[in-house]
């Protein structure tokens, strides 16, 4: 570089499109909602290098698991970008991470978060983070810390992805899983609340490329926008599940996300048993539907990629049905008996739905 170079005109980094005022910003405007968030055993506040828990509150237990996960909402993003809609985005990552955790019977603690950015829009930012503060008071757990980075040029000025890490905590003896499953428990299922965060690029190919649809149209069958069906957040099962435990003898969990409800049911059935799921006890929202026929996609790939409208199943012992079903109701959770496990036959896998949708 030439010594005459004027004073001012080198490189820095808000030249190369990053914005530290911006960033700093944000950080103040999400600290409200962090704190929503708070359990007693966490140290310190936002904007420390690490967030602290105190791992004392933990000598209760005989032998504690600690469990832990980490997801995204994949392109379901690109819905709230267009919508310019981003407090709801969080609740989807919340659910899709702790939903996972407490599946083994754990209880949320605490969760980061990672949101990569194009370009820092600081009340943007802070509308995501109270997406996922107000997604972790519903699971019950506390946001103790993240990070919020800008990638100019990798990233357009409005593009943006969330990720988060979440940890839990189950006493050995009450961990749920293949092990507990008997022959003649019965499987529950509990509703979704929509698309949940799965399958959206099968969904935007089919109603934006094949279909023609927008973000804004009114469609009859939903209710409501296209928009606001896809945008729908989440349900969020965590604290649902941990209320079913404490009062009925729970097997298993099984969260339904990537894969559908039979690859994941598949997941806890043990060796040598087989779970037989029964189309006829439900019937998919009108979404499910609308995608079916607008893409032309058969039922199977249709249950291999989307939920159906079932985003949680529980396997609990048959004389337990009855306190099961109560207890989710109590909570406004809506379930049924959808499904039975029986012996594993020759040509059966771990898990097949039979039947056909109720009308």
């Amino acid at each position: 570089m030439s010594e005459s170079t004027s004073a001012g005109s080198g490189a820095s980094y808000a030249s190369a499109g990053v914005d530290i005022e911006a960033g700093d910003r944000a950080v103040e405007l999400m600290k409200e909602w962090v704190k929503k968030t708070q359990r007693p055993e966490v140290l310190g506040g936002l904007g420390g290098f690490a967030g602290l828990f105190d791992a004392s509150a933990l000598k209760r237990y005989e032998r504690p698991l600690l469990a832990s996960a980490t997801d995204g909402v994949g392109t379901k993003v690109d819905i709230a970008r267009q919508m310019g809609v981003y407090d709801t985005i969080g609740h989807d990552l919340v659910a899709m991470v702790m939903d996972d955790i407490v599946v083994c019977g754990a209880e949320p603690l605490f969760m980061t978060d990672y949101i990569c950015v194009g370009k820092v829009h600081p009340e943007r930012v802070a509308a995501i983070v109270k997406g996922i503060a107000e997604g972790c008071v519903l699971a019950g757990c506390a946001l103790v810390g993240g990070e919020t980075a800008e990638h100019p040029g990798l990233l357009g000025p409005d593009d943006f992805d969330v990720a988060g890490a979440g940890t839990g905590v189950v006493e050995y003896d009450r961990l749920l899983g293949a092990d507990r499953i008997r022959t003649g428990d019965a499987v529950i299922a509990m509703a979704s609340s929509g698309l949940h965060s799965n399958g959206y690029s099968l969904v935007r190919h089919v109603v934006f490329d094949r279909a023609g649809m927008t973000l804004d149209q009114q469609v009859e069958e939903l209710g409501r926008t296209l928009g606001e069906e896809l945008l729908e957040p989440t349900k969020i099962y965590s604290l649902d599940c941990l209320a079913l435990t404490r009062t009925t003898d729970v097997h298993a969990y099984s969260h339904i996300t990537g894969g559908g409800l039979a690859a994941n049911l598949a997941r806890v059935i043990p060796d040598g048993l087989h779970a037989t799921v029964d189309r006829s006890t439900w019937t998919p929202g009108a979404i499910f539907d609308l995608v079916g026929k607008a893409g032309q996609v058969e039922r199977l790939e249709l249950e291999k990629t989307l939920n159906m409208g079932v985003g949680m199943m529980a396997v609990v012992p048959a004389d337990s049905v009855d306190a099961a079903l109560t207890t989710l109701a109590d909570r406004g959770v809506e379930s049924w008996v959808a499904g039975e496990i029986t012996e594993r036959g020759a040509h059966t896998t771990g898990a097949e739905l039979v039947g056909d949708y109720a009308k």
